[in-house]
């Protein structure tokens, strides 16, 4: 698995994607300049990293979706291969059309920053097939722009067609209510493509992949990645 880093003026997570992911897959990954026309040759994974791409000026991602790099990603997403945004890059990939809906403000207009469990909605996908099918984990979250929004159409195909990758939830799975931080619709805290090749979400899985900061639940989705190998 070869993976590169996007980065974008105002990014501040990339150097924590680098070391999960050079902890996962056992090689330095490319870092990229939101300026670049191309990505290195030979990239499986490209990741968008959270923060402030760009001041969030206009809206979260929006000028960031039109940078220069994200034509390559476009190309790199319609030829099957993998792209992970977090947070910010959940924002990038919904503002580019990699991704369908909006990211607003939190529904109590307040920036929230805590440990969240989120429920695995669907395990079967490059993303996180190490994890299994109805598994609640914690990670972090740090946005003031997560609440999730599509049309009612954008929302039920997502459904139907199994897309949800991950819902806020409490310690026992539940979801709703006080579990949901930004009034995300249907509790969504990330989403899969039509062909679960691009993988957004707003929690920060690559924020706890060392006992030392707290745990280790975001670890699998990155030795998910590396595990992965596509068809022939």
């Amino acid at each position: 698995m070869r993976a590169a880093v996007v980065v974008f003026p105002g990014s501040n997570r990339d150097g924590d994607a680098m070391r999960a992911l050079r902890q996962a897959t056992g090689r330095e990954p490319d870092r990229v300049w939101h300026a670049d026309a191309d990505l290195p040759a030979g990239v499986d994974l490209v990741m968008l990293t959270g923060g402030f791409s760009y001041g969030d000026y206009l809206r979260c991602g929006a000028i960031a979706a039109r940078a220069p790099v994200m034509d390559a990603i476009r190309k790199h997403a319609a030829r099957g291969g993998l792209v992970l945004g977090v947070c910010n890059g959940f924002q990038i990939l919904c503002e580019s059309g990699l991704l369908p809906g909006v990211l607003m403000r939190n529904a109590d207009l307040h920036f929230v920053c805590r440990m969240q469990h989120l429920k695995v909605e669907r395990a079967a996908a490059p993303f996180t097939q190490r994890y299994a099918q109805g598994q609640v984990i914690k990670v972090a979250i740090a946005h003031g722009e997560g609440n999730y929004e599509a049309s009612d159409d954008e929302i039920a195909q997502i459904e139907t067609e199994g897309r949800v990758a991950f819902r806020y939830c409490d310690e026992n799975g539940n979801v709703g209510g006080a579990a949901n931080p930004n009034g995300s619709r249907n509790d969504i805290a990330g989403i899969y493509s039509e062909r679960f090749n691009v993988l957004g979400l707003m929690p920060h899985p690559e924020n706890l992949i060392d006992p030392l900061v707290g745990g280790t639940d975001g670890r699998s989705l990155f030795d998910s990645l590396a595990a992965f190998r596509p068809a022939a």
